[in-house]
Order: C-alpha cells, then structure tokens, then sequence
C-alpha cells in the first residue's frame, strides 16, 4: 500500500513539473530578450567569443568578436559568462523588469597573471655562455658585414650568377662589332703570334703568378 501511494505521489509531482514547464516554455509575457556586451574589468576591453549560458533554460549563445550577445530568457534566470583568461562569472536576470528586452554590461575579472618578459639564449650552462663572449667577434657589426658583402669578390659572385638581362646582351654584342672593326676585310689578329702577350706571360710565370692557388 505504501508503495503505490509513494508511486501515486511521484507521478502527481511529475505532472505538476511538467506543466509548470510547459507552461514556462510557451507564457511569451515573461520572455526576456537580454542584450549586451562583456568588458575586462581592468581595461574596459570587449572580450570576445565569450559563451553565455542560461543554466536555468540549459541553453546559450556564444558572443561575437566584439563581446556583443543577445539571448531570450526569463525573469530570475541564472546567465553564466565563459571566458579564456577570466574567471567564470554568474548574473541573475531581474525579476522586476517590466520590458520584454534589457541590456547589461556584463564585467569580466581577469584570471591570468602577466609575468615580465624573460629573454632566451641558446647556451644551457652558463660556462658556455662565458666561453662565447670570450671567443666572439667583438667587431662583426652591421656595418662590416655591409662591407664584407659589397667587396668586390661577392659582387663578382653575385655577378656571375645573374643572367644577361637585354642591355648588358646589347652591350656585349655592341663591342664585339666594334672589335671587329679593327680587322675588317683581314684574319682576325691571332695573340698567339703577338710577342707582347709572349712576353706577359713569361713574366707572370716568373712573379709566380700562374700558380694554382
């Protein structure tokens, strides 16, 4: 007997409860259409992409990239404010409101600790930090390294690596016609008969010029 009372009674209670909700569910007078924007406490910054949640409806909306949302509730709601970087936080919609929409600004307190800004070396131990000061170029600044890389040795590099663009082609062949021109209507003048190219190399041979380096 004890047992279909306690059943008669737990059936009894889920009626009233689901009336009551349907009843919350379709009453649009009580509809609530709240608005805002969530800001850091601090800066007055808009935090962005902050979750709103209704606990008592189970449902919510997620803020845009300037900290505005907007989601329907009731009259004593319990909104929940979600942030990385802020402590969650808890607002309870109004029970007095006579309007059907309301707008808030909602204060987020920050959770996170700025530390100062650290600087890292690639030594692990500190003797082989002392033996790189020791053993470094005190000297290699900005400035030699712009002279280092203008010599005339890496232009040439660099040089010898670009192809002929149409002026540098034109000019080439521009004095390969003049050249020509020296021996027009003859053989070409052949160094290996000219006896003052005999005669430079025969030098260059004996200043050791033609070594291999």
């Amino acid at each position: 007997m004890r047992i279909k009372a306690l059943l008669l009674f737990l059936f009894f209670c889920g009626i009233v409860n689901s009336n009551f909700a349907q009843k919350k569910e379709i009453d649009p007078q009580r509809l609530i259409q709240l608005s805002g924007v969530a800001v850091s406490d601090g800066s007055l910054d808009p935090v962005p992409f902050i979750t709103v949640y209704d606990r008592t409806l189970g449902r919510g909306v997620l803020a845009d990239s300037y900290g505005f949302f907007s989601l329907v509730t009731y009259p004593g709601d319990s909104i929940i404010f979600n942030a990385f970087g802020y402590k969650p936080s808890t607002y309870i919609v109004p029970d007095t409101l006579s309007e059907n929409r309301y707008s808030i600004i909602h204060l987020m307190e920050i959770d996170t600790i700025n530390l100062p800004e650290i600087t890292l070396y690639p030594w692990p131990t500190k003797e082989q930090f002392d033996a790189y000061i020791i053993n470094m170029e005190p000297y290699d600044d900005a400035i030699r390294r712009a002279q280092r890389e203008l010599s005339g040795e890496s232009l040439a590099m660099v040089a010898a690596k670009l192809d002929a663009d149409g002026s540098l082609a034109y000019g080439n062949a521009y004095n390969l016609r003049m050249s020509k021109l020296y021996t027009n209507g003859q053989l070409p003048v052949n160094n290996l008969f000219n006896p003052y190219s005999w005669a430079k190399l025969v030098q260059d041979w004996k200043q050791g010029k033609l070594k291999r380096q």
